[in-house]
């Protein structure tokens, strides 16, 4: 079991910026990690990935060249740097975690977080 616990959402201004956190903690920290997010009346959107060694990472087009996934093993944490921000990018944002390689669909994650919201205002 894996448990993940994000922090790091709150209100910013667009083009403003915010870097989220996503603890994890249980077994051993061998997982590749994901943030998906969801906005009032859509679809979970997922956005970024990375692999357990942090050599290979994932963006959707809508966060590419905006957003930056990265990990610290020994610090069982996974961080998703947001720059730009639009309000667009307003959303509850979610943290996950699968055993094995890495993918890029919410369906492949096992584990999920409470989540955390992130709001941009115009």
């Amino acid at each position: 079991q894996v448990q993940l616990v994000e922090s790091g959402g709150g209100l910013v201004q667009a083009g403003g910026s915010l870097r989220l956190s996503c603890a994890a903690s249980g077994r051993t920290f061998t997982y590749a990690m994901g943030w998906s997010r969801q906005a009032p009346g859509k679809e979970r959107e997922f956005v970024a990935a990375i692999s357990w060694s942090g050599g290979a990472q994932y963006y959707a087009d809508s966060v590419k060249g905006r957003f930056t996934i990265s990990r610290d093993n020994a610090k069982n944490t996974v961080y998703l740097e947001m720059n730009s921000l639009k309000p667009e990018d307003t959303a509850v944002y979610y943290c996950a975690a699968r055993e094995g390689a890495m993918k890029t669909a919410s369906s492949w994650y096992d584990y999920w977080g409470q989540g955390t919201q992130v709001t941009v205002s115009s």
